[in-house]
C-alpha cells in the first residue's frame, strides 16, 4: 500500500515576469513503512517536493495522495486540518518555543485536539520517553544540547501519532555524534514504530540510514547515472 502517490507533479513560481520551473512531471510512490531519503544539489527541487508531500504548498499541476487522501484538491483550511492529524514535521532548526519546557513544547500540537490537559501531558511524556528525554522534560531549550533539542522536536512531531514524518535536513545543524544519534532514532521510529519517513538531506552518511535513496536534478527524479527515473 502506498503512503504517498505523486503523479505528473509540477511546480512553478513567478519571479517578476519570469516563470521559474522547479519540478517537472515527477512520479513517485512511497510505500507505507518506507524510509526514503531525497538527495540532490541545491536548487534541484528537494525541499519543494518535500513541502508538497507535507501539504505545506500546492502543486501547479499533477496529483498528490497521502494516506489515501488527495491533498492537491484541498483548500487552506482542509490542508491545515489534514496536516494536524496526518503529518509530523522535523526541520534542520528545531523551532522550539524558548520560554516553554520540553514537556510544553511537545504538547503544542495537541492543543489543536480535543484531548484533556491530563491526556496531553501523558502523551507528551510518552513521546519524550520514546526519544530518550524523559529526564529532561522540565528543561527549557537553552538548557539542552543541540541533539537534545532535536530530540524534543522529534517528540513533538510524533506526539499526535502521525501517519508520515517529513524531515528537512534533520541533522544539518548537528555535530557528527549527535547526527548519528538522531538518525539512529529516526531509523528506530521507522523500524519499530512503523513510521513512514520522507527525508531531504545533503549528507550521504544520513542517507545511509534510510531504506532507499532517490536523487533529484533540475526538478526531475533521476537514477544514479543521471537518467530520468520513474519510482
Amino acid at each position: 500500500m502506498s503512503m504517498v502517490s505523486v503523479q505528473r507533479l509540477s511546480k512553478s513560481y513567478r519571479r517578476g515576469p519570469e516563470k521559474v520551473e522547479v519540478l517537472h512531471g515527477v512520479d513517485l510512490e512511497v510505500p507505507e513503512g518506507d524510509f526514503l531519503a531525497l538527495m540532490g544539489p541545491s536548487g534541484s527541487g528537494k525541499t519543494t517536493l518535500l513541502n508538497l508531500i507535507g501539504g505545506l504548498d500546492l502543486p501547479s499541476a499533477g496529483e498528490i495522495s497521502v494516506s489515501g487522501e488527495r491533498i492537491d484538491r484541498m483548500d487552506g483550511g482542509q490542508l491545515s486540518s489534514w496536516r494536524s492529524r496526518t503529518v509530523g514535521y522535523i526541520f534542520q532548526f528545531y523551532n522550539l518555543m524558548p520560554a516553554l519546557t520540553a514537556q510544553k513544547n511537545v504538547e503544542l500540537p495537541l492543543l489543536l485536539t480535543k484531548l484533556s490537559g491530563s491526556q496531553r501531558k501523558q502523551n507528551a511524556r510518552i513521546a519524550l520517553e520514546l526519544v530518550g528525554l524523559a529526564d529532561r522534560r522540565a528543561h527549557k531549550p537553552n538548557e539542552l544540547s543541540g541533539g537534545q533539542q532535536q530530540r524534543v522536536a522529534i517528540a513533538r512531531a510524533i506526539v499526535s501519532d502521525p501517519s508520515i514524518l517529513i524531515c528537512d535536513e534533520p541533522t544539518g545543524d548537528l555535530d557528527r555524534q549527535s547526527s548519528e544519534e538522531i538518525m539512529g532514532l529516526l531509523r528506530t521510529l521507522n523500524r519499530d514504530q512503523g513510521k513512514t519517513i520522507v527525508m531531504v538531506t545533503h549528507d550521504p552518511r544520513a542517507a545511509e540510514y534510510a531504506s532507499r535513496t532517490l536523487h533529484l536534478d533540475k526538478g526531475t527524479l533521476v537514477d544514479g547515472g543521471g537518467v530520468a527515473a520513474r519510482c
